[in-house]
């Protein structure tokens, strides 16, 4: 089989997994679901730039959808993405799969690739990230899976080192579309290929700047709180314990981001994963020692032993000390996401298990491979269509354009109730979503950042953000005037069960501009302050050229690994 028909087969068998994972989604509509949120348009404002005074979690995502939207629809804009990285992760940890057995001597054939391709996406890590929201973390994890390509491609014809430079570019700035996913190519590429560190860390500086300006420029989110640590640490599943969970890709912070027959059963598909990559390794041998096996073996073991320590009273110590004293330490707190680095190792055992299982069986490699690709999809059954369905597309009302439109960008900010970043909509899924109304409205929306999980509150930022939480927490007679001085503008009732039935009584002395039965929009009269905290055109014009060398870093790097000199 031809190289250009074997990758049709694995992009298009990638693609029906992700498929069959998306599933309602892929209808039309808004993921609304956590951490995700798309909306149909969104602006380029200073939060979308990464200048909101919260850390800079969401660029340049927000700046990417912002523009694109302008052009197509933001939840087509969400899902297309989102429908590309899966797809691109299939197909890249096959392709993975079969690069690195082929540096270990051994030929996985496309059957193997087929069975790396599933146990890639069909894995509780890509279902509990999935159901947390984090949607654009699929690209990171997909830029891994070419990370590996690239630093496997040989380098004896003319242009090959350029054209792996330019691959890397790629995979530096696709999985830059969050902060982790760039942290996830850089280590990948400094673990295959360190004698090309200098180089990669410049390339990568390029990538980050949309997050890297901003954290120096405002320094918010530099350091975190000490509970954080806590709260993110990676959970025990039933009958694994959490150095079991995270081997088997799952243990996910959050209880309530589990597909559905995973809790009780985790040990089951657990064993399953576990075992096939075990055969695999028989298979692969010696050469596990070698490079590039040896770099992603270590790679795979600290990402799974470190993440159950940090879960230990020493190590959560460890960790807490890292987080609180070292600026940008946070992005470490999250420590069951960096299980996907172990992800090229296990796709590539699985891979070669099915050269194992035909030995063993005497049968032809292709049965062996469907046996295998069946097992890991009866293993965890609750992630097909739509993650337990629990990936239904949100319809916006109306009122959301309504708001939208009466809400000019250059007229004061814009408080919200119910206070706090996440809330419940009636015409939303039963889990807490993140407010959209930063990305639906064109004035600043204040946020302090809050973030509440079983109990335990991080992550607040003091600012007007907070004062104007206290001022309508307070609901005196004044508000109005206090609200004035900080800077607000508007105030926006948005419907929960968190929220009192009659919030004009909360806030007198204001006008009600606009009502419905999901939002209620109310002015501040006269004149308001300067909001305090506000970038200056230099720090949004520098906000800008990071995000342009974002961008340029993406494009460069495609046209440098496809063009060929003759």
């Amino acid at each position: 089989m031809t190289t250009e028909r074997r990758d049709l087969v694995l992009a298009g068998y990638s693609a029906a997994l992700t498929a069959l994972i998306l599933g309602p989604l892929l209808g039309g509509g808004y993921l609304l679901l956590r951490d995700g949120v798309a909306t149909p348009r969104s602006y380029v404002t200073d939060a979308a730039l990464g200048l909101g005074g919260n850390a800079a979690r969401a660029t340049p995502q927000d700046w990417l959808i912002a523009l694109a939207s302008h052009v197509v629809d933001g939840g087509a804009v969400v899902t297309g993405l989102l429908f590309l990285a899966l797809t691109a992760a299939g197909w890249g940890f096959g392709r993975c799969a079969l690069a690195v057995a082929d540096r270990a001597g051994v030929d996985v054939g496309l059957a193997g690739a087929l069975v790396a391709s599933t146990v890639a996406l069909w894995n509780p890590f890509v279902a509990e990230r999935l159901l947390q929201g984090h949607w654009s973390l699929m690209t990171g994890y997909a830029a891994v899976a070419w990370t590996v390509v690239a630093a496997l491609r040989p380098r004896d014809s003319p242009g090959a080192g350029r054209r792996q430079a330019g691959a890397l570019a790629v995979c530096l700035a696709a999985g830059g579309l969050t902060p982790t996913g760039a942290m996830y190519v850089l280590v990948t590429a400094l673990v295959l290929l360190p004698r090309r560190a200098p180089l990669t860390l410049l390339t990568f500086l390029c990538a980050a700047a949309p997050w890297l300006y901003p954290s120096v420029v405002a320094r918010a989110g530099l350091t975190v709180d000490a509970a954080s640590v806590g709260v993110f640490a990676a959970r025990a599943e039933p009958g694994l314990g959490t150095l079991g969970s995270v081997a088997g890709l799952g243990g996910i912070w959050n209880a309530q981001a589990v597909p559905v027959g995973r809790g009780a059963l985790a040990w089951a598909g657990t064993v399953v994963l576990i075992a096939v990559v075990a055969t695999g390794l028989v298979v692969l041998g010696r050469a596990v020692r070698r490079s590039p096996l040896a770099g992603l073996a270590a790679l795979a073991v600290a990402v799974v032993v470190l993440p159950a320590l940090a879960a230990t009273g020493p190590g959560a110590h460890v960790l807490t000390a890292l987080v609180t004293h070292v600026p940008g330490a946070g992005i470490l707190r999250d420590t069951q996401k960096w299980v996907a680095l172990a992800v090229p190792l296990y796709a590539t055992a699985a891979a070669a298990a099915t050269v194992a299982l035909r030995r063993w069986s005497t049968q032809a490699r292709a049965p062996m491979a469907v046996l295998l690709g069946a097992l890991t999809v009866c293993a965890l059954p609750g992630i097909a269509w739509g993650v337990g369905d629990a990936l239904t597309p949100t319809r916006y009302p109306t009122a959301w354009a309504e708001v939208a439109s009466r809400v000019p960008a250059g007229d004061g900010a814009v408080a919200v109730l119910p206070t706090g970043m996440f809330r419940r909509f009636a015409y939303g899924p039963a889990a807490p979503v993140l407010d959209p109304a930063p990305r639906i409205l064109r004035a600043p929306v204040l946020q302090t950042g809050e973030l509440r999980v079983g109990g335990v509150t991080i992550d607040r930022q003091p600012g007007p953000a907070a004062e104007a939480e206290a001022v309508l927490a307070a609901g005196t007679a004044d508000v109005a005037e206090r609200l004035a001085r900080i800077g607000v503008r508007w105030v926006l009732v948005e419907a929960s069960p968190d929220m009192p039935a009659d919030a004009a009584a909360a806030l007198p002395g204001l006008a009600q501009v606009y009502r419905s039965p999901s939002l209620e929009l109310f002015r501040v009269p006269g004149a308001v302050a300067a909001l305090s905290g506000t970038p200056t055109s230099g720090e949004r014009l520098g906000a800008w050229g990071a995000h342009l060398l974002w961008a340029a870093t993406l494009l460069g790097g495609a046209v440098a690994s496809l063009v060929r000199r003759h």
